[in-house]
């Protein structure tokens, strides 16, 4: 399909328990604002409206997109953020700002990008990072840090049973949604559920960076 994503989704709980009809914006108005003034302090942000995340994953570079969900410290955090493309170490200091910001939260992070054919993901529980993973279409595998995750498995096959890894034996793009889908929305980011809910109809709030 060609996506290009650059997100961060936390949930406090499991994540189908959490992003499921009832799954209301926090009612702070402010907590999106908070949270995008903590990751850049030095920053100017200016607020300039409301989306959904369907127009969020890949933001211009001089913007970013919030999501706060459920009330009291929050039940769920969305970050739409470009520079997590970068993959360096202000994309991993993002990432665990992130993490950290739920307590007891799961976070995972995807990036993918459609010319590229790539895929970066990093998943964290507690505030801890447990897996962190880059594979690219051509480069192969280049970070399999950590427990890999049970839905990974069906990729990895022909490579544990002796395939090289350079062309990479699997496509990055479905390997990042599985990801997501299993571990950050509890269901694929595309898919309408019988309850209704789609996940890329969560509202987010847009900032420009200066």
């Amino acid at each position: 399909m060609g996506w290009s994503v650059a997100l961060a989704c936390a949930s406090a709980g499991e994540p189908a328990e959490v992003f499921r009809p009832g799954l209301d914006p926090h009612p702070d108005p402010e907590a999106a604002a908070t949270l995008a003034r903590g990751l850049y302090p030095a920053a100017t942000l200016t607020e300039t409206g409301d989306t959904v995340l369907d127009f969020a994953l890949w933001p211009y570079e001089d913007e970013l997109f919030v999501g706060v969900f459920g009330d009291g410290p929050g039940r769920a955090l969305l970050l739409c953020d470009r520079r997590l493309f970068c993959l360096d170490d202000d994309a991993r200091r993002i990432a665990d700002s992130v993490a950290a910001t739920l307590p007891g939260a799961r976070c995972g992070v995807l990036v993918l990008h459609s010319v590229i054919s790539g895929c970066w993901f990093r998943w964290y529980e507690g505030g801890l990072l447990r897996r962190d993973v880059f594979v690219t279409a051509e480069d192969g595998v280049v970070v399999d840090q950590g427990g890999r995750l049970p839905v990974e498995a069906p990729f990895w096959k022909p490579v544990d049973d002796g395939a090289p890894d350079v062309p990479l034996p699997f496509d990055p793009e479905e390997f990042g949604l599985a990801l997501a889908g299993a571990h950050m929305f509890g269901r694929g980011i595309t898919d309408r559920g019988e309850d209704g809910f789609l996940p890329l109809e969560l509202p987010v709030r847009r900032f420009k960076l200066s």
